[in-house]
């Protein structure tokens, strides 16, 4: 077994939703999780098929989103892995949808940081063992950091 580490590429302005399911439907479904969670959002969506053609199977709304979804399924090369790229939405506004989808079976990652896939190549094929998602700790927060944290988090509408 070979394991190697394949960073995502996407538009700075995206985040990114990095999962694993098990069926063609996903594609489908999950764009249109996307479309009736937050009908503004522009998306690109890629999963990638593990039997029959094996395809990478692509869904979205705008089409550098969808190329830059299906660039990073290429360069991953993992079965039934799911690459989601979102403009104009957050993951937390679709996740809670996306983890009920029937086909979904985790999240490895919803992110806007830097991320790097681990791969596991075998003999059989490739697959997703996590991911390495942003940077590491530089310390922990104190009391300002803490009040900072909390006045954002009321600023942007999450919390009250």
């Amino acid at each position: 077994m070979e394991l190697t580490a394949v960073p995502l590429v996407f538009p700075a302005d995206c985040n990114v939703v990095v999962g694993q399911s098990h069926f063609i439907k996903t594609a489908e479904d999950i764009a249109e999780i996307v479309i009736t969670t937050v009908p503004q959002a522009r998306f690109g969506l890629a999963f990638c098929e593990a039997s029959g053609p094996c395809l990478i199977r692509t869904e979205g709304n705008e089409a550098e989103l969808v190329d830059a979804a299906a660039t990073q399924a290429q360069a991953v090369g993992a079965g039934h892995v799911f690459f989601l790229v979102l403009r104009g939405a957050y993951p937390i506004n679709v996740l809670p949808a996306i983890k009920q989808c029937q086909e979904v079976c985790r999240i490895f990652c919803a992110t806007a940081n830097p991320v790097q896939v681990l791969v596991a190549t075998t003999e059989q094929g490739r697959g997703v063992v996590g991911v390495v998602d942003g940077s590491p700790p530089k310390g922990i927060e104190g009391e300002a950091e803490r009040a900072a944290r909390r006045d954002f988090l009321r600023k942007i509408g999450y919390k009250r």
